[in-house]
């Protein structure tokens, strides 16, 4: 059986505090994008065996054989089998590729074996694995809140719009990341703001990572600003970096020159 987890985007992304965990309360809105990962089961054999293609991961510590073992514990039924991802997301960019493999693997094992399992479990299952894997399960357009994990479906369609990536490569360190954020309340929350048309986002809708990441990576603030150049009605960094994304009216098609170190993909909402 296949399936073909999707990766996401974050509309805008606050850092409000840093929590006694450890880990910050976040303000950000998640939009499922299809440009997806190929996940494939067999069953057979006594134990669980891995192995990838496409864009290279650890074989031995993944998201998928994780979720696996998750449920094994709680499911000792559950047979020995071979995965096989094969990996197209680019590893490390802000676009929640591992947190997809592992929560579509949670939902392929509870389908596949009739596990029975409820949404509310495998969100909690999810979370084990990763902060905005929850967002996965549901897989519809989410405000997210505490880490990520709180997850509020909203109404929001980009039918008539093109989203173009644009993955310069650049692996972004997530701890970094936050440790050059000073958490604050924004006046505006990311739920007003993406009530509002597409076309006024460009001044409202704030990712806070962008500063400290464009600082230390120029060329990934060239980027946003070569895609806002062809005519992009919004462009921001996704999560912590480092892809690029830029939102176009269906139909313009922006004449995009990117070194090749660039990847770039276009897809239809």
């Amino acid at each position: 059986m296949i399936v073909f987890p999707n990766c996401k985007i974050n509309l805008g992304l606050r850092i409000l505090r840093k929590r006694e965990d450890g880990f910050h309360d976040l303000d950000t809105a998640f939009f499922p994008v299809p440009v997806t990962d190929a996940l494939e089961i067999v069953t057979g054999g006594d134990a669980l065996s891995f192995t990838s293609s496409g864009i290279s991961i650890d074989n031995n510590s993944n998201t998928c054989t994780k979720a696996y073992e998750l449920l094994k514990r709680d499911f000792p039924q559950l047979p020995g089998l071979h995965m096989h991802l094969h990996k197209n997301i680019p590893v490390g960019a802000g676009l929640g590729g591992g947190s997809a493999d592992g929560a579509f693997t949670l939902k392929l094992l509870n389908s596949y074996f009739n596990l029975n399992i409820s949404e509310e479990k495998l969100l909690d299952y999810s979370l084990q694995i990763g902060s905005d894997c929850p967002f996965f399960i549901k897989n519809t357009p989410c405000i997210a809140s505490g880490r990520g994990e709180v997850l509020e479906p909203v109404s929001l369609s980009l039918k008539g719009y093109t989203i173009c990536l644009v993955n310069p490569g650049i692996h972004i360190n997530t701890g970094w990341a936050f440790s050059q954020i000073t958490p604050a309340i924004p006046a505006t929350s990311v739920k007003e703001i993406i009530a509002q048309p597409t076309e006024k986002w460009k001044d409202l809708l704030i990712n806070d990572f962008e500063k400290p990441v464009f600082e230390k990576y120029p060329e990934i603030g060239d980027i946003k600003e070569k895609l806002y150049s062809q005519g992009a009605v919004y462009a921001a960094m996704s999560g912590s970096g480092s892809t690029v994304f830029g939102i176009f009216i269906t139909g313009y098609v922006p004449v995009l020159s990117f070194p090749e170190i660039y990847r770039i993909i276009s897809a239809d909402c």
